[in-house]
C-alpha cells in the first residue's frame, strides 16, 4: 500500500477563496450554480462505475450500503449527500472550515449522518475506504504527487477511486478560464490553467502511487444539451482508478 507523503497539499489562498463561498454553496443559482449542473453528470458517472466494480444491479436504490465512501475536497456537501443516499457511510474532508461548517449544518437538515473533517488528509486520522472521490480538486492542491499519495492510502485494497480534473488544453483555457470568468459562470480566482492535469499525467501520478487509472470519460458542453459525459476529454475528464 502506497504511504501518505506528509508534504502539505493545501494552498491556504485556495482555502479562503472556497470558504469565502461556504454561505452560498447550496443556491443553485448562485456562486456554485457551475458545480449544481454539473453535479448530475458526475453522479451518471460514478453510479455506472459503483455498478460495473461491484456488479451491483443498476436497479438497486443503495448499491453503497455496507461500504465506505471519502470526499475529498468536499466542500459544503454536494457529493457526500447522494453517495450518503446511495447507502454509503460517507466522511467529507475540506480545507476550508467554513465549508464544513455548511456541510454539517446541510446534512443535518435533511436528516444525513454523514462525518466531515477539516484539514490535511494525510494527517487525519482515518480508515481506509471502499469509495474514495475527489471532485475538481487535484487542480487547486499544492503537490499533486503528495495529494495522490495520500488518495491512495486511504483506498481500500479492493476500493474504487473516482476523480475529475479540467485538462489542460487551448480550448479548457478559454472557456474554463477566461470566459467562465468574465462571463461570471464561475467566482473570478477560481481556476488556475497552469494548474490543470492532462489525462496522461494524471495516469502517471496515479501509477506513481501504485493506481491504475480506467479510460477517462470527457465532460463537455453544448448550448443544447448542456453539460454531459462525451468522448471529448478537452474541457474536463472523470476517471476511476483501482490498486494496480
Amino acid at each position: 500500500m502506497a504511504n501518505a507523503s506528509t508534504h502539505e497539499t493545501i494552498r491556504p489562498e485556495e482555502a479562503v477563496h472556497f470558504g469565502a463561498l461556504a454561505a452560498g454553496w447550496w443556491d443553485a443559482k448562485g456562486s456554485s450554480a457551475m458545480l449544481h449542473r454539473l453535479n448530475p453528470v458526475r453522479l451518471s458517472f460514478i453510479r455506472d462505475a459503483i455498478d460495473m466494480h461491484w456488479a451491483c444491479n443498476a436497479d438497486a436504490l443503495r448499491p453503497l450500503a455496507g461500504k465506505r465512501a471519502l470526499d475529498v475536497g468536499c466542500g459544503a456537501g454536494l457529493l457526500c449527500e447522494p453517495l450518503a443516499r446511495l447507502g454509503a457511510a460517507v466522511t467529507g474532508v475540506d480545507a476550508a472550515p467554513q465549508n464544513i461548517e455548511a456541510a454539517r449544518d446541510h446534512a443535518q437538515a435533511m436528516g444525513l449522518k454523514i462525518e466531515y473533517r477539516h484539514g490535511e488528509l494525510a494527517g487525519l486520522d482515518l480508515p481506509q475506504f471502499d469509495l474514495v472521490c475527489a471532485m475538481e480538486v487535484i487542480e487547486h492542491v499544492a503537490d499533486k504527487q503528495a495529494f495522490v499519495a495520500a488518495l491512495a492510502a486511504r483506498l481500500a485494497p479492493e476500493g474504487l477511486m473516482i476523480l475529475s480534473t479540467p485538462n489542460r488544453t487551448a480550448r479548457s483555457r478559454l472557456l474554463l478560464v477566461e470566459a467562465a470568468e468574465r462571463l461570471g459562470a464561475v467566482p473570478k480566482g477560481t481556476h488556475h490553467w497552469q494548474d490543470f492535469a492532462t489525462p496522461d499525467e494524471l495516469r502517471d501520478l496515479l501509477a506513481e502511487a501504485g493506481l491504475a487509472m480506467g479510460e477517462p470519460r470527457g465532460i463537455t458542453w453544448s448550448p443544447v444539451k448542456g453539460l454531459r459525459l462525451s468522448d471529448d476529454l478537452a474541457l474536463n475528464y472523470i476517471a476511476t482508478a483501482t490498486r494496480a
